[in-house]
């Protein structure tokens, strides 16, 4: 390069002269350097991690929203009126069938019982009474010593005596029923809840119940099938509505519980409703469950499964694969040329930490898992097979 040391010349200034010493260094370097070219034909295509789409037998899942229902439950409603004489159970007990629960104060049904014994040895002797003047009066009336209205009124205050008589015993098989309602025993076996009276507090049929038990297992779930999904199960199983809850060969039914976590248990279905709703065109069914560590609550919303019965081969890819726009849910395929491509698909359940693919997408093919981010449809990648490979 030509340099004309007269251009120096004219500056007035050791200032200027450094300025343009440096810029024109600089200048020189920046030429010389060839490293500070960029070529962008030499840039290497971004690498990735794929995995293959692979195939799989699986049991599929229909879930729908269920509700846990006891198989007993019950208000405990004092059944006569009185003090509240004692609690025998603690607030949330298990209890068994026939297990004494409260005592209503029972000392004036004893005594109207008592009374009521008295009216029937009342009504006893009058009837006795009765019965000795009618055979005198009869006696009398056969010799002609007495008119026969006489003898009639005899047998009228008999008839009557005996009436008496009923009534007495009828009242005392009522206050022997009032006197057993003191003591409030539990109808079935299950666990009461919080008592809402104390010990003192005056009871009675038109007050609050006392407590209330429910049975806690055996339970029931119930949901609903739409009409599409009954008719492949009644299909599927040889059988018809009616026959469905009693046959062997019915779908097993199990439940997710409100935490998340499936329960160890597999349930049985033992109702199927006699027709399909009309305004949600689903039909009602009812499952049952042994409850044995009572996990399931009354009254708990819970999701229910219904395994199909005969395993589909069924197309599998990791959910890391899958991404969304506002046409839908898409992979991006690299194909044999390492060229990124998007592809729309329909996708089914999940299975673990993978997710069926319907449509869209064959086995084999593979899919971005990793890189997502550096690449876009149409470009070149360097695909690398993923350390973990699904299926395997």
């Amino acid at each position: 390069m030509f340099f004309d040391p007269n251009f120096l010349k004219p500056l007035q200034s050791g200032r200027s002269f450094k300025a343009l010493s440096c810029a024109a260094a600089l200048g020189l370097i920046t030429l010389a350097d060839p490293s500070t070219a960029q070529d962008t034909g030499d840039a290497q295509p971004p690498k990735v991690s794929i995995a293959a789409a692979y195939t799989q037998d699986i049991t599929e899942e229909a879930t729908f929203i269920g509700r846990a229902e006891a198989l007993n439950k019950a208000d405990i409603i004092a059944r006569v009126s009185g003090f509240l004489d004692s609690q025998n159970v603690e607030d949330g007990a298990l209890v068994k069938e026939g297990d004494l629960l409260f005592t209503i104060e029972p000392d004036l049904y004893q005594a109207t019982l008592d009374a009521r014994n008295a009216d029937l040895d009342r009504a006893q002797a009058n009837l006795e009474l009765a019965k000795v003047e009618l055979a005198r009066k009869q006696e009398l009336y056969e010799r002609d010593a007495t008119p026969e209205s006489e003898r009639d009124i005899a047998r009228a205050n008999e008839l009557v005596a005996e009436a008496e008589v009923k009534s007495a015993q009828a009242a005392i098989k009522q206050a022997k029923l009032d006197l057993s309602y003191t003591e409030i025993h539990a109808p079935f076996d299950g666990r009461i809840g919080r008592a809402t009276t104390s010990v003192g507090d005056v009871v009675g049929p038109n007050n609050p119940p006392l407590v209330n038990i429910v049975s806690e297992a055996p339970i029931y779930v119930n949901f609903s099938l739409n009409e599409k999904e009954f008719t492949s199960v009644l299909q599927a199983v040889g059988e018809n509505a009616a026959s469905l809850a009693e046959s062997n060969k019915s779908p097993v039914v199990k439940v997710v519980l409100p935490n998340g976590t499936e329960l160890d248990e597999e349930g049985t279905i033992v109702f199927v409703d006699n027709r399909i709703d009309p305004l949600t065109g689903a039909i009602r069914m009812r499952a049952q469950f042994d409850n044995a560590k009572r996990l399931i609550v009354d009254g708990a919303f819970l999701s229910v499964q219904i395994e199909a019965l005969k395993p589909t081969t069924e197309v599998l890819i990791p959910q890391a694969a899958l991404q969304r726009d506002q046409r839908g849910e898409f992979v991006l395929v690299v194909n044999d040329q390492q060229m990124v491509e998007q592809r729309y698909i329909t996708t089914g359940n999940t299975v673990g930490t993978a997710i069926i693919v319907k449509d869209g997408l064959r086995a084999g093919e593979s899919v971005i898992v990793e890189g997502l981010q550096r690449v876009r449809p149409g470009v070149a990648v360097d695909a690398v097979v993923a350390s973990e490979q699904p299926g395997e």
